[in-house]
């Protein structure tokens, strides 16, 4: 019996030859379990009981959007294909280094332009397809694959699996492109937009006549604008203004916001319908989020490419943005000496496929990822100058509290319009229709008695988007004066960026944690027996979300 596995011949970059398979093969893999190779099966079934593993003949259509139906599927999915297990390159392999894209010169550019063009020119039924490569992304971002074992479907988007499969993403890639000419150094470009000089689209992306282009992007916001890591609408700030929130924006997600390992990851995802969560972490809130809407374009229903699961990848500035993302993933983990890298057997265990360049199918886990020394590519080093953009509160902490304690005496705050003093908004949520502002009581077990590097978080709980636009809204933390809103103040808790679609699974309701330890002590805060939490929506879509309440929670 044949199997549809073709392989390409690296001179004319044409798919030729047929692999050849025998009906045994074919029913143990579609149980999951192909013989040769070291599969680790009786290992995966004790450690990785609940691991989460596509079934890859199980491809379906899946909503890009709530309007859209989109086909994905690679061609011959309903057939199983061998794979072999993961090997790292040889460790005498050359490293390819990933270097800050406003940084590249006129050689490297004309190299990536070359195997880009080639890897845009090969036919679809080629692994290595640009178009191919880009609807990766769509399959596992949109829910278009069952799990293994269920018919629970899988999408990675916010949960603890974004970081790692993006990052396998990336990885075949590169190497990839790097066979397309021959270059076994070949290495994608990060665009360094949390550091100052790489704050504007990179020049290489804005050439028409290069195959870096795509005009499915906002040109409004081509250099000179700065991007806004944070963004909502275009808020015409000055440079410099712009530069002071980006800082203060990152410190929050990459410091004071991500001291424990889900704030920044995002939630516990495990096997099947019922171990699917929807929590995403600092970074894939924003600037991830925030990003990928500011640069697709305002003319599109989704601001397609960029600004939608299913489309994303398309734009050639997806890699570089997501070489920023996984450089920052290993930047958070050195700041915290690798002390909050996750253990669980199941999420060092989820796996999944990529064709290599090769075009051999590879299964990869989890625990196969997190060492970039040992995948061969490593990052040019850059500053980090948000590490110490640590935020001054907007109002002195003293006179803050003897305000909210005078506004709250005031009968009750009924002169303070849209304040609650029940954080529990009841069984059908409230709306986000305006700035809510809640009461929300502290443990006072953990005011007197509080566990060393004990992290308080606030929880906004329940929320569920409806609709097609990008959410967004903010939190605050005893907010004064609504005028003087910006992550540059330390009232700024975090944000909630959403960007709907990506299957059912993502219509679930959805929790935003925000560590809120620091904060609370810079607002000399962390003593009380409650605080006021602020959600400021930043859209109009935010009166199609509703939200079931607030409340702290605390993170050992």
């Amino acid at each position: 019996m044949l199997l549809p596995v073709t392989l390409r011949n690296l001179e004319s970059h044409q798919v030729r030859y047929p692999f050849v398979g025998d009906l045994t093969s074919m029913i143990l893999g579609k149980l999951g379990v192909w013989p040769g190779g070291s599969h680790e099966v009786s290992h995966e079934n004790k450690a990785g009981f609940n691991a989460v593993g596509p079934n890859l003949t199980t491809c379906h259509p899946s909503y890009g959007r709530p309007d859209l139906l989109v086909y994905c599927c690679p061609p011959g999915f309903e057939k199983p294909v061998p794979f072999v297990d993961f090997q790292f390159p040889e460790p005498q392999s050359p490293v390819r280094v990933r270097r800050p894209a406003h940084l590249l010169d006129e050689s490297y550019i004309a190299k990536y332009n070359k195997a880009l063009s080639i890897m845009k020119s090969l036919p679809y039924h080629d692994p290595g397809n640009f178009a191919r490569q880009a609807n990766l992304h769509c399959l596992f971002c949109t829910g278009a694959y069952d799990q293994q074992n269920s018919s629970a479907p899988l999408s990675i988007h916010r949960t603890w699996l974004f970081f790692p499969w993006h990052r396998m993403m990336v990885y075949f890639h590169e190497r990839i492109l790097g066979s397309l000419i021959g270059d076994d150094t070949f290495a994608l470009p990060y665009w360094t937009w949390d550091i100052p000089d790489g704050m504007v689209i990179p020049n290489m992306f804005l050439n028409k006549s290069l195959s870096f282009f795509d005009a499915q992007r906002d040109f409004s916001h081509f250099p000179p604008h700065m991007a806004d890591l944070n963004y909502v609408s275009d808020q015409n700030l000055s440079p410099q203004e712009q530069l002071d929130i980006n800082l203060a924006f990152m410190y929050n997600q990459m410091v004071s916001g991500a001291r424990k390992t889900e704030l920044f990851m995002g939630c516990t995802y495990k096997a099947g319908e019922e171990g699917y969560c929807n929590g995403p972490g600092t970074i894939e809130l924003a600037p991830h989020n925030a990003l990928h809407t500011w640069v697709g374009s305002s003319f599109n229903p989704g601001r397609e490419d960029m600004g939608k699961f299913y489309s994303a990848a398309r734009d050639p500035i997806f890699y570089a943005h997501h070489t920023n993302i996984d450089r920052l993933w290993e930047v958070w983990r050195d700041i915290h000496k690798h002390e909050l890298d996750i253990k669980d057997p199941d999420w060092l265990d989820s796996f999944f496929f990529f064709y290599d360049e090769k075009l051999t199918l590879v299964k990869i886990k989890v625990r196969d990822v997190l060492d970039i020394t040992k995948l061969g590519y490593s990052y040019e080093e850059v500053d980090r100058p948000w590490l110490n953009k640590r935020p001054m509160p907007s109002v002195p902490p003293k006179l803050a509290r003897q305000i909210l304690k005078t506004k709250e005496n005031q009968n009750k705050l009924q002169l303070w319009r849209n304040h609650v003093s029940s954080s529990d908004f009841g069984p059908h949520g409230r709306a986000l229709h305006a700035s809510l502002t809640v009461k929300v009581k502290r443990s006072k077990s953990h005011l007197t008695k509080r566990e060393k590097g004990e992290e308080e978080a606030i929880v906004v709980h329940g929320i569920e988007v409806k609709g097609d636009a990008y959410v967004k809204f903010d939190v605050y933390v005893n907010l004064i004066d609504e005028t003087k809103i910006s992550p540059k103040f330390r009232e700024f808790a975090g944000t909630f960026a959403d960007i709907p679609g990506g299957g059912e699974m993502m219509k679930r309701k959805t929790n935003l944690n925000l560590g809120v330890s620091e904060l609370l002590q810079d607002l000399e805060a962390d003593q009380d027996e409650s605080i006021w939490v602020t959600l400021l929506p930043k859209t109009t879509s935010c009166r199609n979300v509703t939200i079931s309440g607030v409340r702290i929670d605390y993170i050992k």
